[in-house]
């Protein structure tokens, strides 16, 4: 370990992301890996708060951003 990193943390993100592709979303397009990569990012950032203050955490970030269905599938 250096500075507070080692391999172990990569191979959490890496294991939360297989399990939600495996368990929630069954597939993942190319076209948005990227936020499916961000949204599992997120919530390994919050993964040590109790589930109320990561629920508060989502909440928050959501507020002034939309997706519409045209811009999702354009």
């Amino acid at each position: 370990m250096r500075d507070g990193v080692s391999t172990n943390g990569i191979e959490s993100f890496w294991s939360m992301l297989k399990r939600g592709y495996h368990g929630t979303y069954h597939h993942m397009s190319a076209k948005h890996l990227d936020r499916y990569v961000t949204e599992f990012a997120g919530r390994h950032n919050v993964r040590e708060a109790d589930t109320v203050d990561q629920m508060a955490h989502m909440a928050q970030g959501m507020v002034g951003k939309r997706l519409r269905y045209r811009d999702l599938i354009a």
